[in-house]
This record gives C-alpha cells, structure tokens and sequence, in this order.
C-alpha cells in the first residue's frame, strides 16, 4: 500500500506540473494568440472571460460526473484534451478556430482542476498528513517552465505551433501513462461512506462560503500580480520595460519555493497558522507595492506576495475536504468554481480602480480583500479524525487537525 501511496502521489504532481506548464504558455503568449488570429483589443476581453467561465462550468459538470465515475478516469481524459485544445490554439486559423479551442481548453480545464485536487485532498486524508502544498508547489514549477518555454519561442520568433507541438508531444503521452498509478475511491467521501457517516449528504452552502470567498480573494490578488505587476512597475514606480517583466517571475519562483516548504509548515504549527500567517505577509505585500519609492522596493512587495497568497488556496481546497467528509469530491468541485471568480474580478477591478483613482491606491483594494482571510481563518480548522490506513503517523499539528483551536 505504501508504494502505491507513493506512485500515486507522485503521478498526481506531474499532473499538477504538466498543467502548469500548459497555462503557462497559453496566458504568457496572449499577445502573439491575437496577432495569429487579428484579435481586436476590444474582442479580446471576451475571449480571455470566456475561458474561466467555461472553466467554471467544467468544474460544475465534474461535481456531477464523479458520482458515476471516479476522479481519475475525469483527470485521465481532461488532461489530454487540455494539451490538444493549446495544440489547436497554435494550429487554428480563423476566429471559430480559436473559439473553439479556447472553448474546449476552459471546459476541460475546469475538470481538471476539480479533479486533480479531488485526488490531493483524496491522498493528504490517506497520508494522514499535509501534502497539498507540494501538489501545488509541482503546479508553480510547471508554470516557470512554461513561462521559460513561452520566453524561448518569443525569442527566436517561433510560430505557436512549432513552439507548442514539442511541449504537447513530451506531455501528453507522459501524462496519460502517468495516470495509471493514480489513487482514489479512499479519501475522507469513500471513508464516511464506508461508517455510515452521510457520504451521500449535501455540501451546505453556509459552512463552505467562508472558503469560497477566501478561494476568491486569493484569485483576486494572484490575478493583481499577473495583469498588472509589469504595467506597474513599469509606468507607476519608473522601471525600464526589461525591469518591468521581472516581478511576475519573481512571484513565481517565491510561490514555489513557499510552496516547497509550507507542508512542513501546516504540520507543525497547523493550517490555521500557516493561512493567517500567508495572509499577513500578503497584506503587507500589497502595502509594500502600493507605498513604493521606487521599482525595487516594488519588487519587494511582489517577493512577499508570493510567499503569501502561495499558502492559501491549496489549504481551502484541503479544508474542504475536512469539513465534507462526506461530500468531498462535491465540496472540491463547487469550491473551484471560485477560483474563476475572483480570476474575472481581480483583474478588471484594478484596471478600472486604477484608471479612475491610482494604480497605487487600487493596490490597496487587494490588500483589504486579503485581509478577509483572517476573519475565517478558523473554517480552516476541523475536529480531529482518524488517519486511513496508518501509511503516516500524525504529527504535532496536522493537516489542521487538533490545532488547539487556533
């Protein structure tokens, strides 16, 4: 049972990776996607909202597909389909070609992100301790390397095909003979199904809303720092254009190294600590970026960010398994829907709060939202509950069980 712990998890993080890289290189060549297809600057709004709210729609069929198969035959098939949609986003010609591409990769991505942290918080109750973080961390990686790839065939002026087809042909066969070893059917639903304990129950809206608008404010600021990190530095704190592309990379590289170590962090000082702390230093972050002299006093603000949004929503999707025992899969699903949300919100808001205000005091907006966070930190806390199967032995503070009311 051990190895088969341990191959799923591993198989379940190089799906996180190659996901990561597949959003990387679609949002990072956005400017070339609208050169290939002659996308007006007033059309493409409309297609960039399209894919998170199809994303959002993806996720809702997911929570409506897992009660008839497991999660693993959804991340099975939704993650090929994710790496052909970037395919034909390369390969299209016409505007109803990059419809439909767009169209398939924010449905199937909306499943695939369901499921794949169906499968986290499905592993982390079998491991008895916390993981998500390095699911996550894994996605981050995957977002630097395709970020990197993205910067490589801008360099050399590569068409998007020719710079995606690669990527696709390495990923996909590897991604699908990866899904071989992945593990579920016995996490926190499977568990109180097995006792009796209403695993056909319902996910009360009141009991998850407190993680759907943490989800969503978190999303809120992740979103602040890629549309707008590099028109900020670049236009309010003075930077040159090279400077100016520096911060997004930057906040990735601390995400992921937050990431790296913050599982550590959960089981030993508990998720309540670890998500107030993530939402402090976020805060701060933003009061950094907004107070700034100069660009790189900025790009302080935008390494604290990292370290601070990084935390948060791996251990709200984590948290809603705990409270869901017996509807986690749907906790999840419904759940991910709000990280879409606060993907449309974040970035509008800003823009709008920026042109009508400052671009210094919209950074005060994110700020506050974040704040939010501390208000229901305690939803991230759960009564103590039994291990699966003894793989892990608790530890002092696990998973945000047994916090001590923290």
């Amino acid at each position: 049972m051990t190895d088969v712990l341990r191959r799923g998890r591993a198989s379940l993080a190089f799906s996180f990776f190659a996901q990561g890289v597949a959003f990387a290189l679609l949002v990072t060549r956005i400017p070339a996607i609208q050169d290939r297809y002659g996308i007006s600057d007033a059309l493409l709004p409309a297609f960039l909202a399209a894919v998170p709210i199809l994303a959002g729609v993806g996720s809702v069929c997911t929570e409506q597909l897992v009660k008839r198969v497991p999660p693993s035959h959804v991340l099975r098939w939704s993650q090929p389909v994710v790496l052909l949609a970037l395919l034909g986003v390369g390969a299209g010609d016409g505007l109803w070609a990059i419809g439909l591409s767009l169209a398939a990769f924010g449905l199937a991505v909306g499943s695939l992100d369901a499921s794949m942290n169906m499968l986290g918080v499905s592993l982390q109750h079998r491991y008895g301790r916390s993981i998500m973080l390095g699911f996550h961390a894994a996605f981050s990686l995957g977002g630097i390397v395709g970020a990197s790839l993205a910067w490589v065939g801008a360099h050399w002026d590569l068409a998007l095909f020719v710079s995606y087809l690669p990527v696709v042909v390495v990923l996909l066969p590897a991604a699908f003979v990866g899904s071989r070893w992945f593990v579920d059917g016995s996490g926190p639903e499977a568990e109180a199904k097995e006792q009796g304990e209403g695993g056909s129950g319902g996910v009360g809206f009141k009991l998850l809303l407190p993680l759907c608008v943490v989800m969503a404010v978190a999303y809120i600021g992740d979103s602040t720092v890629s549309n707008w990190s590099a028109k900020y530095l670049q236009d309010v704190l003075g930077s040159s254009e090279q400077l100016a592309t520096v911060p997004y990379n930057v906040y990735m590289v601390t995400t992921l190294i937050g990431r790296a170590v913050g599982d550590f962090g959960v089981r030993r000082f508990g998720a309540v600590m670890v998500v107030r702390a993530g939402a402090v230093i976020a805060a701060v972050g933003f009061a950094v970026v907004a107070g700034a002299p100069g660009a790189w006093v900025g790009m302080l603000g935008f390494t604290l960010l990292g370290f601070g949004l990084c935390v948060i929503v791996p251990q709200t999707f984590a948290a809603a398994g705990r409270l869901f025992p017996g509807a986690a899969d749907a906790a999840v699903a419904r759940l991910n829907i709000f990280n879409y949300v606060g993907f449309l919100i974040g970035s509008p808001l800003v823009g709008a709060l920026g042109d009508a205000w400052s671009y210094r005091g919209a950074m005060l907006v994110p700020m506050v939202l974040v704040l939010v966070t501390l208000v229901y930190a305690k939803s991230f806390a759960s009564e103590p509950s039994r291990y699966g199967d003894g793989h892990e032995r608790p530890r002092t503070a696990d998973v945000g069980r047994g916090s001590n009311g923290l």
